[in-house]
């Protein structure tokens, strides 16, 4: 049986589950303190108000160990509650024993230093102020343990308590700034390779059909010549002006259609291996593609609004890109021909083109995978369209994203790079 991958370290419960055996440890160890100090070095302590914090924060460990089970999911605030709960203790156990003349009052740097690989930034110095409090309030009141006292005669603060007071502060500053700097990168590292993964997944499988695409483009060559072939035997034989005579002109003329496509496609494949993107106007660009698509779908009835006003988008566009915006259109005019609304908008960065059909709307169970693999929302499809869609979109640096929307139908969302004007 395989070993499951272990959880990222950004996973708030498996956080909260190493927070909890943390606890467990420092708290039995604490108690073992107590018994040792009290039994064999007879300190001065309030037994009954020590013991009370430590069976407390057991309490809080079975408790957390409970809400472990639950399959609710940990927010980062609950997250913090705990560690702000795990600092409370702390500072009223020091408060008992010692206070900052306890030796283990920089045990505080533990719950700053879980913080700052842990929780977002201004989490983090929450925590590390609240420790840092913590130990201000202990360096002016708490129950005096003679045997660790470091109090001189003449000053209520000796310079041993002031110095570690002040190697605390500057400790619990760098240690949240710099684990919460090198946590965060190997966060953003590991979401960097997560998607250079994906993106490589996806060309290959570009790459697979494109592979499978060249091939059936070649063995469809033969039988087309031979299909052109009968075709013009059997306009020869048919009588003039026949049904039969305008059925078989029609067949011939798909056939043609069929391989200057077949050409078409070659000659365009070698031509873009060598040319770079065209730089256009957005909206006279997507206002051609619409017309052009409209030629191949006469049922359909749609709007075009144009809402960006600001200056004009310009856009590099390929012949891949025409096709990848045909798709989209096809597929909210296969979901419902009529009333499509087709909107274009930008911003300083970006260019938005929305896409609404009235159809019956994705199903949330294969939403979030559309695009990714070949998943059809159409009875009879096979998710190919969408899937290079996707692909040619991504490889330009844009996104798609597909949403139910609340009026119903569909609503397709392409974002795409806005660049500069051309020279």
């Amino acid at each position: 049986m395989p070993t499951a991958l272990p959880l990222p370290l950004s996973t708030p419960n498996r956080n909260l589950v190493r927070l909890t055996i943390v606890r467990g440890i420092t708290w039995t160890g604490f108690l073992i303190a107590i018994i040792v100090g009290v039994e064999l070095l007879n300190f001065a302590l309030p037994v009954t108000a020590v013991v009370s914090v430590v069976i407390s924060m057991g309490i809080l460990n079975i408790a957390t160990w409970w809400r472990l089970g639950r399959p609710r999911a940990v927010t980062h605030l609950e997250y913090l509650l705990h560690l702000l709960a795990d600092i409370t203790g702390l500072t009223l156990v020091f408060y008992f024993s010692g206070g900052s003349t306890n030796p283990f009052i920089t045990y505080y740097l533990v719950p700053v230093t879980i913080a700052a690989a842990t929780l977002p930034w201004r989490h983090a110095w929450i925590i590390a102020g609240c420790s840092m409090a913590g130990y201000t309030f202990l360096m002016f009141s708490y129950h005096p343990i003679p045997q660790l006292g470091h109090i001189n005669i003449d000053s209520p603060l000796s310079l041993h308590i002031l110095g570690m007071w002040l190697n605390f502060g500057l400790s619990a500053g760098l240690v949240t700034f710099f684990i919460y700097k090198m946590a965060h990168a190997l966060r953003s590292r590991d979401q960097a390779l997560s998607r250079t993964r994906e993106a490589a997944l996806r060309n290959e499988q570009v790459l697979a059909v494109a592979t499978q695409a060249a091939g059936t483009a070649h063995e469809l060559g033969t039988p087309l010549s031979t299909m052109a072939v009968l075709l013009k035997e059997m306009q020869a034989d048919a009588p003039a002006d026949s049904t039969l005579e305008q059925d078989i002109n029609l067949l011939r003329q798909q056939v043609d259609v069929c391989k200057s496509r077949l050409q078409n496609l070659v000659s365009n494949a070698d031509r873009r291996r060598m040319a770079e993107a065209e730089v256009l106007d957005a909206e006279e660009w997507l206002s051609g593609v619409v017309q052009r698509w409209l030629v191949l779908r006469p049922d359909v009835s749609h709007q075009f609004d144009v809402t960006g006003k600001r200056g004009r988008p310009w856009l590099a566009v390929d012949a891949t890109l025409d096709q990848a915006l045909t798709n989209l259109l096809n597929n909210a005019a296969d979901a419902n021909p009529e009333q499509i609304a087709i909107r274009i908008d930008w911003h300083e960065e970006s260019v938005v083109i929305d896409i609404r059909d009235h159809g019956p709307g994705v199903a949330m169970s294969i939403a979030d995978q559309l695009g990714e693999t070949f998943i059809s929302t159409k009875s009879k499809g096979m998710g190919i369209g969408l899937f290079l869609t996707h692909a040619t979109i991504n490889r330009l640096g844009g996104g798609v994203s597909l949403y139910n929307h609340p009026d119903g139908g569909t609503l397709t969302e392409v974002t795409l790079p806005r660049c500069g004007a051309p020279h």
